[in-house]
């Protein structure tokens, strides 16, 4: 069950799920294509011989460091909820060490939604959620931002 699921208070019903964007896998994926770049690069018979070895160990770091960076990415992904309830906008971060932040949709005073050239054609953004005495820190690269502004906004 999600954590979402379960902090639903009775009556309180889920209005938008939200999630982050795909994107979060772009440094990892840049990493696997340029270890791809240095497994082409690797000739089995040349000029470049001497340097096979050394080429070797760049890509296996190349390799090592894209999985890493790709699951830390899935993982980030997986366990990143975001909610907007008719009674409050949730954000929960973290499998191990959790950080939850709420705000009563009483409180909320304003969303701000920034999104670069590729985040509006790809359709992610950071949020910022303001409210009377406090706002929730950014968050970064959640799909589809101008909709979870509208679930917010409309009351």
């Amino acid at each position: 069950m999600s954590y979402l699921r379960r902090i639903l208070q009775p009556g309180e019903t889920l209005r938008y799920v939200g999630r982050l964007h795909w994107i979060v896998y772009l440094p990892g994926l840049a990493l696997f294509v340029a270890a791809l770049i240095v497994a082409v690069l690797i000739p089995t018979s040349g000029a470049f011989g001497t340097f096979v070895p050394l080429l070797l160990v760049v890509l296996d770091l190349l390799m090592l460091a894209s999985f890493a960076v790709l699951a830390a990415a899935a993982l980030r992904r997986w366990t990143t909820e975001i909610a907007v309830t008719d009674r409050r906008v949730i954000f929960k971060r973290g499998l191990i060490r959790r950080r939850t932040v709420e705000m009563n949709m009483d409180k909320v005073e304003t969303v701000d939604v920034d999104q670069s050239i590729a985040g509006r054609i790809l359709d992610y953004g950071d949020i910022v959620v303001r409210g009377t005495g406090s706002s929730i820190e950014p968050f970064r690269k959640i799909a589809a931002p101008l909709a979870f502004r509208n679930q917010v906004t409309a009351r």
